[in-house]
């Protein structure tokens, strides 16, 4: 126990818990420009398993994590543009159709990883922020971290600042809320749609290929698990909220890591009780929040899964 209540271990308790908590945060805001955008994309786990596989065999083929990065976020926006044109031009069901785009993403990966499963990627950059780094306890805790961390940081605060103050951000916003005013005063609802979607799914597909180059470089079929639903999951508990996305990522983080630090210090807990730690602590948190609908239905997009029809 004095062990698990160490300075150092406390340090790397945090720091794990931003670098798990960065995935989550990621995927989620990517969803989150989609749902204020009033569109529903169930097929996060699928886009970024696929970002995954291509963002790990980039890094493997060219060496360079950051063309791995472009890989990936394209193959999640490719992915995404696809479930665009079927569910906002066809008028597919967004349900069924992100469904579908999970479950073909899934399938996917899974073949295309078959000849990445042996490969191995190279010595890993080591990052720091000069002096800051150094400081006892807040330095190995806050300041050693991948460039994409603080990125997410950065993208919570940018979005808020997008959503709540800009013009750009209010028209977003008010295609989620009322597609058929906002297409009254002259704005194109359908490629304003597109465009959120797409924005969100390169999001993910950066997500994905933060988790097979950086979290755990290796490719592993399934590697994501089940990430993408927790991500989903965490847009209605932040009621559409960029920075209550970020605090509750790194919660699911830290829990994450928390099952780790516990089995480390020998916690005499069964290691599957362990393991679903981080999912059965999302079920409650959702279990809770649905117990008053009503604060759920006024943060909403009001238009959030509906088509749009500009002739109707």
């Amino acid at each position: 126990m004095s062990a698990f209540l160490s300075a150092d271990s406390l340090a790397l308790l945090i720091a794990a818990t931003l670098s798990a908590g960065t995935v989550v945060a990621l995927a989620a805001l990517g969803l989150l420009i989609n749902e204020r955008a009033g569109v529903l994309n169930l097929g996060a786990e699928g886009m970024m398993l696929v970002a995954a596989i291509a963002g790990f065999a980039t890094g493997v083929t060219t060496g360079s994590d950051w063309l791995a990065f472009a890989a990936g976020a394209l193959a999640g926006a490719a992915m995404a543009a696809v479930f665009g044109v079927l569910v906002i031009w066809l008028n597919t069901n967004q349900y069924a159709t992100g469904l579908a785009l999970s479950l073909f993403g899934s399938g996917l990966s899974a073949f295309v990883g078959i000849t990445f499963t042996q490969e191995h990627l190279g010595e890993r950059a080591h990052f720091a922020i000069p002096v800051l780094a150094d400081i006892p306890f807040v330095g190995p805790a806050l300041f050693r971290h991948h460039p994409l961390v603080y990125f997410a940081m950065a993208l919570a605060l940018g979005m808020t600042w997008f959503l709540m103050r800009s013009r750009a951000g209010l028209v977003l916003r008010a295609v989620g809320e009322s597609p058929e005013s906002a297409h009254a005063l002259g704005y194109a609802v359908r490629p304003i749609r597109l465009l959120a979607v797409v924005v969100g799914g390169a999001l993910c597909g950066l997500a994905g290929a933060y988790i097979s180059v950086v979290y755990t470089p290796m490719w592993v079929e399934g590697m994501v698990a089940g990430k993408g639903w927790i991500a989903l999951a965490l847009t209605t508990f932040a009621t559409w909220r960029p920075a209550r996305v970020l605090l509750g990522a790194y919660l699911f983080g830290g829990v994450t890591m928390l099952q780790f630090q516990l089995q480390g210090n020998g916690v005499a807990i069964p290691s599957q009780v362990l393991t679903m730690l981080p999912y059965l602590a999302t079920i409650v948190v959702l279990v809770l929040i649905s117990r008053n609908p009503t604060w759920i239905r006024i943060n909403m997009p009001a238009s959030l899964g509906k088509p749009f029809h500009p002739g109707a």
